[in-house]
């Protein structure tokens, strides 16, 4: 297998977490025997530093020559005095527009070792297993005509949506509804919202050509609460963009922390993975960061541009399996017990990559016997 990684790490702590990412992808290269080539570019905070941009012609040429794009994340409190499409944010909402990815997959998942991490009740949470898939490029975070006027003291943002938009995502989440519960549930605000409206008669329609699929609907209030209450009875949950932005973020309740959870960007010329924490840069260059959710995310750049699901699950396994040794980064130590395992961001790192080869040299053995 040869794949071609654009590795973009931003700000704060996106270039440690990315490099513990990066560290495990060669270590499948290297046991897997594929041909991993990754090329560093800059994006973000730090590319306005350097270039004067948040997205510089380099780094997007270099995103559309390559199989896949890892980011870490961009932004920081500094930047925050500059106009909106100037900001490090700015250059993550353009390269997603450019490399066309129009589904978001964002998984929420409860780990039994961090039952303890959640404000919700471990019998709550056990065994929830949901994956949240987010149309990306319409809704209100793109729909003209939007616009502060200052001096009428009025503002105004256009919500969008086109039947293809809504019926090519719906597609998405439907056919991974197939590989897991096959039940996906559709948020939206039908009964308020005209464009809600045409997001559930499509989605409806789509449902015609996945008779193994259970399909729900479910306002996005009612769901907001639901997701609380009985996060086990969700499997695919599909929504537009601004529901789907909110109801991820609540998710993370469900596993303890932002720090834990990846995604992936689908359905472009080029697929684009970054963990859903952001910069935090109160906590930047201290060694703390939680790598985890920037691992998990590289497990998931082999499953959906690389078609590696044996080494994906591999990634998942040793995660698994470090948090069940007790291992811990700050953001997950909650008791005094947790406390005395904590590790900096580049031991958990080691931890992990110590797991996968254990599970590298089991797989060997077994393939020699």
């Amino acid at each position: 297998m040869k794949l071609k990684v654009l590795v973009a790490a931003g700000d704060g702590i996106g270039p440690e977490v990315t490099g513990e990412a990066e560290r495990i992808l060669r270590s499948v290269a290297e046991w897997g025997g594929h041909d991993f080539e990754f090329r560093k570019e800059l994006i973000g905070g730090v590319a306005i530093k350097a270039h004067g941009t948040p997205l510089p012609p380099a780094t997007l040429d270099a995103a559309l020559e390559s199989d896949a794009v890892l980011l870490g994340a961009v932004g920081g409190n500094e930047f925050n005095s500059l106009p909106p499409d100037r900001r490090p944010e700015a250059g993550l909402l353009q390269i997603r527009q450019a490399l066309g990815g129009f589904a978001n997959l964002r998984p929420a998942f409860a780990h039994p070792a961090l039952a303890a991490n959640s404000p919700l009740r471990p019998e709550v949470i056990d065994g929830a297993d949901i994956i949240f898939v987010r149309e990306l490029l319409g809704g209100l975070y793109f729909g003209e005509p939007r616009q502060w006027n200052r001096e009428t003291n009025s503002a105004w943002n256009t919500m969008r949506y086109t039947r293809d938009e809504v019926a090519r995502v719906a597609r998405i989440a439907f056919q991974l509804a197939q590989k897991r519960r096959k039940k996906l549930t559709s948020v939206d605000k039908a009964n308020v919202l005209e464009v809600s409206q045409l997001w559930r008669t499509t989605v409806t329609e789509v449902a015609k050509d996945f008779p193994d699929v259970t399909l729900e609907h479910q306002y996005v209030d009612a769901m907001s609460m639901h997701l609380m209450n009985t996060p086990r009875t969700y499997d695919v949950v599909l929504t537009e963009n601004l529901f789907g932005d909110i109801l991820s973020d609540e998710s993370a309740v469900i596993t303890g922390s932002l720090g834990m959870l990846p995604s992936a960007t689908i359905g472009g010329q080029v697929n684009l993975y970054e963990p859903v924490h952001g910069s935090a840069p109160d906590i930047a260059g201290k060694g703390i960061a939680n790598p985890l959710g920037a691992i998990l995310t590289a497990a998931m750049l082999l499953r959906h541009s690389a078609n590696l699901e044996q080494d994906a699950q591999a990634i998942e396994t040793a995660v698994r399996k470090v948090l069940e040794q007790g291992y811990r980064t700050a953001d997950l130590a909650r008791s005094e017990k947790d406390k005395k395992m904590v590790l900096s961001t580049q031991a958990m790192g080691k931890q992990v990559h110590e797991a996968l080869n254990e599970i590298s040299d089991k797989r060997q053995a077994m393939h020699a016997v």
